[in-house]
C-alpha cells in the first residue's frame, strides 16, 4: 500500500529537485520560442553547474519563450529522486543516465495524466464516476514508480486511451447541466479566429487550434480545454470560470490581462502583467 495520495506539489515541476532532464532530454528547434536549435539528448547551452539553467531570469528577453511555457508536471523530480533514486544523472554509468533521459518523457506522460484525472475527482458533476477515476489515478502512480526498464517498455497511448474514455466522461457530465445548445468544437481550426465576446460557456474546445485567436471578452466557463492549442490567444478580460482541464503550460503560451477570469487550479502568468 502507498503511504500518501498523489498531492499537487507533486504535479508541479520543482527545479530543485531534479537533474535537469527537460533541458537534456527534449529537442527544440531555433523559432519564435527558442534562439537555437537542439537534439534531444544534448544538453542546453545555457544549463549550468548544479543543474541550474544560468539564464533563468531573462528567459524571454534571451530568446528561450519556449522554456517559459513548459512544465513537467512533476516528473522530473519524480525520475531523479523516485526512479534514479537520487544518484545524479552527470556522475551515473552512461547506460544509467541515458536510460534516465529516456524514461523521463513517459513518466511527464503519465504526470500529464494524473493532473487531469486529479482535476476530475474535483468536480461535482463528476460524482458518479469519481470510483472510476479514484482506481485509474491510483493505476497511474503505481506506474510512475515502475523500474527503469519498466517504464521504458510500458504502452503509454494505450494507458491513455483508458484514461481518455473517463475524461470524456467527465467532459460530458460536467457541460450537461449548462443549459441551451452547447457548441462543439472538438478538434477545430481556429487559428487566428475573431472571436471577441464569443459565447463560448460549456463548449468542447478539446483539441482545438487556437493559435493567435482573439477571445477578448470572450465567456469560456466551463469549457473544455483538454489539448487546446492556446499559443499567443488573447485571453483579455476572457472569462475561464470553471473551464477545466486548463493546463498551467496552456495557460503560460497565451496572453491575457488582470480581468481575465480563471479557474483555481491555474495560476495568473507573470509575464501576463508585465506585457500590459
Amino acid at each position: 500500500m502507498r503511504d500518501k495520495t498523489v498531492q499537487p506539489a507533486d504535479l508541479r515541476g520543482d527545479c530543485e529537485n531534479c537533474f535537469g532532464l527537460c533541458c537534456v532530454a527534449l529537442p527544440f528547434a531555433r523559432s519564435a520560442d527558442f534562439a537555437i536549435d537542439k537534439p534531444a539528448g544534448k544538453a542546453c547551452p545555457n544549463l549550468g553547474p548544479g543543474h541550474r539553467c544560468g539564464i533563468h531570469a531573462r528567459l524571454r528577453e534571451s530568446g528561450f519563450t519556449g522554456c517559459t511555457v513548459y512544465d513537467c508536471f512533476g516528473a522530473g523530480q519524480k525520475v531523479s529522486q523516485v526512479t534514479f533514486g537520487g544518484r545524479d544523472r552527470d556522475t551515473a554509468p552512461r547506460a544509467e543516465a541515458r536510460r534516465m533521459l529516456e524514461v523521463f518523457p513517459v513518466v511527464r506522460q503519465l504526470h500529464e495524466l494524473l493532473w487531469y484525472l486529479t482535476e476530475a475527482l474535483a468536480l461535482p458533476a463528476a460524482r458518479p464516476i469519481h470510483g472510476e477515476l479514484r482506481r485509474l489515478l491510483d493505476r497511474t502512480d503505481e506506474l510512475t514508480r515502475l523500474s527503469p526498464d519498466e517504464l521504458a517498455a510500458l504502452d503509454v497511448p494505450a494507458h491513455r486511451g483508458d484514461v481518455n474514455v473517463l475524461l470524456l466522461r467527465t467532459s460530458e457530465l460536467v457541460r450537461s447541466g449548462i443549459p441551451g445548445r452547447r457548441k462543439e468544437r472538438r478538434g477545430a481550426d481556429l487559428m487566428g479566429a475573431r472571436l471577441k465576446g464569443a459565447d463560448l460557456h460549456g463548449a468542447n474546445l478539446r483539441g482545438a487550434c487556437l493559435i493567435a485567436a482573439d477571445l477578448t471578452g470572450a465567456d469560456l466557463r466551463r469549457a473544455d480545454l483538454i489539448g487546446a492549442d492556446l499559443r499567443d490567444t488573447d485571453l483579455t478580460d476572457a472569462d475561464l470560470s470553471g473551464a477545466f482541464f486548463l493546463t498551467q503550460p496552456q495557460l503560460n503560451a497565451a496572453r491575457g490581462s488582470a480581468g481575465t477570469r480563471l479557474p483555481e487550479s491555474v495560476a495568473r502568468p507573470a509575464h501576463w502583467t508585465a506585457r500590459r
